[in-house]
């Protein structure tokens, strides 16, 4: 068994097709390259890597060998969407008990079976070229119209890692009525229309047992919240008697 991959997917070399030895529509270049070089895992050996889409964000067909627990080896295929890594937040106001999320239409959720694909979710979007702090503070701008107040890292985790490359980090900070300064709504040139949501928590996390959120992250910051966060119960003080 060959232990090195070819340098390119056959039928690609020297073909000019976009994203690979050409620039595409965002000017990248090399997009079949992802994973050829990955060694980490002794267990899986990538063999090949095709490009088979470069939309806004890229589908990869994957060939690698992977070392089963009994030792045999077997060639295996998976297919990658890479829609690069993102950051979501929960907003929260103890004072008030409420909490800060949207709620937009999401065709994949409509198409598959969502009443009318109007998600309540917490707001969230792709790093680009940003740290993930600085990526939810903006997008904490553009979508709930809010400057947040100091940042909690809550966990980061890959949300549908059968198919999907992205790791998501989640964050929760606090807000107060004067951290409003917008009316939010997303970005109307990327096609955003977003409404804001001003819930109390306790709606909001009933919202999750009822299905009226069905949206992974924002039952996680929810839940997060409700055992281990601003709205978890807090511990009693030990007293000692009176003697």
């Amino acid at each position: 068994m060959n232990d090195t991959p070819p340098p390119h997917p056959a039928g690609e070399r020297g073909t000019g097709r976009p994203g690979v030895d050409v620039p595409d529509h965002r000017g990248r270049t090399g997009l079949h390259l992802a994973g050829r070089d990955l060694d980490r895992n002794p267990g899986v050996r990538v063999r090949d890597v095709e490009l088979t889409s470069r939309g806004w964000h890229v589908l990869r067909r994957t060939t690698f060998d992977y070392r089963r627990r009994d030792g045999r080896w077997e060639t295996q295929q998976r297919e990658t969407y890479d829609r690069g890594d993102g950051a979501v937040v929960l907003p929260y106001d103890t004072g008030r008990g409420l909490v800060l999320l949207t709620r937009q239409f999401r065709y994949p959720a409509y198409v598959n079976g969502h009443p009318d694909g109007m998600l309540v979710e917490a707001a969230a979007g792709l790093l680009d070229a940003d740290d993930p702090d600085t990526a939810i503070r903006r997008e904490s701008a553009e979508e709930l119209g809010v400057v947040l107040g100091p940042l909690t890292r809550v966990l980061e985790a890959y949300m549908s890692p059968g198919s999907v490359t992205e790791r998501l980090h989640f964050f929760a900070a606090p807000y107060t009525p004067a951290d409003r300064t917008g009316t939010g709504g997303g970005l109307e040139e990327d096609g955003e229309d977003i409404e804001v949501l001003e819930l109390p928590f306790a709606e909001a996390l009933a919202m999750t047992l009822d299905g009226r959120i069905a949206d992974g992250k924002t039952v996680l910051l929810l839940q997060w919240a409700a055992l281990h966060g601003p709205f978890a119960p807090r511990p009693r003080q030990d007293r000692t008697p009176p003697g």
